[in-house]
């Protein structure tokens, strides 16, 4: 099992999702400047809510830099031994015998990618499963509860 390939994976679409960001900054910019956004009465704001955009797609660029920024110095180590951390890649099993994967990862929560032929869900210390995962070995339990429903998953496998 290669976690560089997957860090690596998870790389790349945030890449894709700064290009993105810039891309929409710029379009926003565009907009907020252009000719035809100049206002012609005191209540003409077409040009300053395209202004907030602006700033609002460029905190997204600001916030897609550090995310990349944080799983480039991620450390890549091996968990089979250790207890769950940030870095880990969690098999879990739930009630009805199906298996999900997760990353444990710095930030990026919400993220699906394809990996070996598996859907992995990147999770943060900070979601209610992250946060339950956080210290559990293989073997352990983990209940979680979410909207008043507890859920519960066997560790299958920690790397």
């Amino acid at each position: 099992m290669n976690k560089a390939e997957l860090v690596q994976i998870i790389i790349t679409q945030l890449e894709d999702k700064l290009h993105i960001a810039h891309a929409s900054t710029q379009r926003a910019i565009d907009a907020a400047t252009d000719e035809q956004t100049v206002p012609e009465h005191k209540y003409d704001t077409l040009a300053l809510e395209a202004s907030y955009l602006a700033h609002g797609q460029a905190m997204r660029v600001q916030e897609s830099e550090e995310e990349l920024r944080q799983y480039r110095s991620l450390i890549i180590r091996d968990f089979t031994d250790a207890p769950v951390a940030v870095g880990a890649y969690v098999v879990l099993m739930d009630d009805n015998d199906v298996e999900k994967a997760f990353f444990i990862g710095p930030c990026s929560g919400g993220l699906t990618i394809e990996w070996q032929g598996k859907e992995v869900f990147v999770l943060t210390a900070k979601s209610p499963l992250g946060h339950a995962l956080i210290g559990k070995e293989e073997g352990d339990e983990v209940d979680v509860k979410i909207n008043n429903k507890t859920k519960c998953y066997d560790v299958v496998t920690v790397y």
